[in-house]
């Protein structure tokens, strides 16, 4: 059995991440507010100079269908862009090791990756990439991130009490949480990774001699800004292949820690922004109490099946005492790569620190369950919107249950409301079991043309198509790597579902904060349904638990279950 020693990096992680995260959720709040910052003498110049840039008037207001028409028009722009360079990258500067295009299905899946926030690579980064492809990558990391964390904001502003409340204007947040959050903190992070031993350069391959007298090429490339972004804007895209389990993006258990936290470090923060601007601390924490509660369930028992290791190893009389080291760093050990493997996908990060298809049945599940759940602290914004939608659901049922007509913050949740959090709930149990119904039977009755998709048949290459279509989906981006994705199937199909997980998800929300706005306020009464209180986070977690258990149950026994069974 592993020592236990590593629990205390693993408590010290999350310790820290929410040390920083909750002043780090007032300044955020004061920033989308418009209040006073310690940055505005050095950043009220440079957002002035970005808003003629670009010919827009941040004091100007904008309706529901405004912000998402922005929204809309910015990932598109990007995403033709992406495909530009993506599909010239051999014609193109920023070249060094002369790799080449992308061919066009791979190029369509790359694209919407990224602008989804989703960074599904069907790629390896160091061979299929040009430093320009990585660079447009990079900045895609900054638009996807800012993009969600913007529309959060205005969800947020949409759940003041009172009526015709202002939503406030795209540009502004989307602007802000650039110059004023991401790149700040991107920078010192950057740092924290150059002191380390992460390359930050734009020379090509540099030749190395081994300890074994090897002659081996070693890429390289603008590494250091490249991750300090991919992980703190939830994005997750590596610039190496094996990704954070790659030596120059992670090199020692310290940048381990620093990657872990920067991981849900924003979506942490995001909650307290919101008791801020809403003046509802006590919600805040309740809401941080549910997302952490959610995340321990699934923390624990996948760090327990990955410190005990492999039962089968067991059997063969082979000693397990550093726990299930298959597939992961050696420098990190099983515990704290079972707990990137949940921070990762509770959240819409999807980097990895070890490879996820070797980790235990069950870890394997837990992961699984972080995404079909997608609301445990989840990606920046979008996280707290797939909550929103829980909480609209919560509180419709509560109302039933007690025969009163449902509230949230003294506006009333009625018919056309419930109509569009049905859709967004259904559409993620929609997308991923459709998508593995439809992978299995091509598998199954086409072998001839499909039998190379896997490399684990049986339970676990059922769990690793249905891992892909739940990552895709949950805009997460981590893998089963035992699945060959790099085909026209599945380039398109995951592309086809990123789009659809990402912005309908987005526009139902801001849909109904929209119309809640508009409504007649009711002060609260003796009858109201308080939402920040413990016993409405119980049946948030009920509701959570009912949609999430009936929605993939069926599916989860016929993956990792069964192959637990079946050791």
């Amino acid at each position: 059995m592993q020592s236990y020693s590593e629990l205390y990096g693993v408590i010290a992680m999350f310790i820290i991440a929410v040390l920083i995260a909750i002043p780090l959720g007032r300044y955020m709040g004061k920033v989308f507010l418009g209040e006073d910052t310690w940055l505005d003498v050095v950043l009220n110049p440079v957002d002035r100079f970005i808003y003629r840039l670009i010919g827009i008037d941040e004091n100007v207001e904008m309706n529901w269908k405004q912000h998402i028409k922005v929204l809309l028009m910015i990932n598109f722009i990007w995403f033709v862009l992406a495909m530009l360079v993506l599909t010239n990258m051999a014609h193109l500067p920023f070249n060094p090791d002369h790799n080449p295009s992308m061919p066009l299905d791979l190029a369509f899946n790359t694209a919407i990756s990224f602008i989804t926030n989703t960074n599904i690579q069907h790629y390896a980064g160091e061979t299929a990439m040009s430093y320009l492809g990585q660079l447009v990558l990079m900045l895609f990391q900054f638009i996807s991130a800012a993009s969600g964390i913007a529309i959060s904001i205005v969800v947020i502003k949409a759940m003041k009490e009172g009526i015709n409340l202002p939503l406030g204007n795209f540009y502004f947040y989307f602007v802000r949480t650039c110059t004023r959050v991401l790149l700040p903190i991107c920078i010192v992070l950057a740092i924290i990774f150059l002191y380390n031993g992460v390359p930050m350069t734009f020379q090509g391959k540099d030749t190395i001699t081994t300890l074994q007298g090897d002659t081996v090429q070693v890429s390289k490339g603008p590494v250091a800004a490249f991750v300090a972004i991919k992980q703190l804007g939830t994005n997750g895209g590596g610039f190496f292949g094996p990704n954070s389990a790659h030596p120059l993006e992670n090199p020692n258990y310290f940048t381990n820690m620093v990657e872990t936290i920067a991981i849900y470090l924003l979506p942490i923060a995001l909650i307290f922004t919101m008791g801020y601007m809403l003046n509802r601390k006590k919600l805040a924490w309740i809401v941080f109490g549910i997302m952490t509660l959610g995340f321990i369930l699934l923390v624990v028992p996948t760090i327990s099946m990955e410190v005990r290791g492999n039962t089968a190893i067991a059997k063969m009389g082979i000693n397990n005492i550093s726990g299930n080291m298959e597939g992961k760093e050696v420098r990190f050990g099983s515990m704290a790569s079972a707990y990137w493997a949940i921070a990762t996908t509770v959240t819409s990060n999807g980097s990895v620190n070890a490879m996820h298809d070797s980790f235990m049945p069950l870890s394997g599940m837990c992961a699984m369950l972080g995404m079909m759940i997608n609301a445990f602290y989840g990606g920046v914004g979008v996280g707290f919107l797939n909550f929103y939608i829980f909480m609209i659901l919560a509180v419709f049922i509560s109302g039933l249950m007690v025969g009163r007509t449902p509230e949230l913050l003294g506006k009333k949740i009625e018919a056309r409301e419930m109509q569009i959090a049905m859709i967004v709930a259904l559409l993620h149990p929609f997308l991923i079991l459709t998508g593995t119904a439809i992978a299995s039977y091509l598998y199954a009755h086409h072998p001839e043309q499909y039998a190379a998709w896997l490399s684990n048949p049986g339970y676990h290459g059922f769990s690793e198509m249905l891992y892909e279509f739940t990552s895709a989906s949950a805009n997460n981006g981590s893998e089963f790597a035992g699945l060959n994705a790099n085909t026209a199937w599945w380039n398109i199909a995951d592309g086809i579902v990123m789009l659809l997980a990402r912005f309908i998800p987005i526009i139902g929300p801001v849909a109904i904060a929209a119309s809640l706005s508009q409504k007649k306020y009711i002060p609260a009464g003796a009858g109201t349904l308080q939402i920040d209180t413990p016993t409405f986070g119980i049946m948030i977690i009920a509701v959570i638990i009912i949609i999430a258990a009936l929605s993939f149950f069926p599916a989860l026994t016929l993956g990792p279950v069964a192959e637990y069974f079946s050791f």
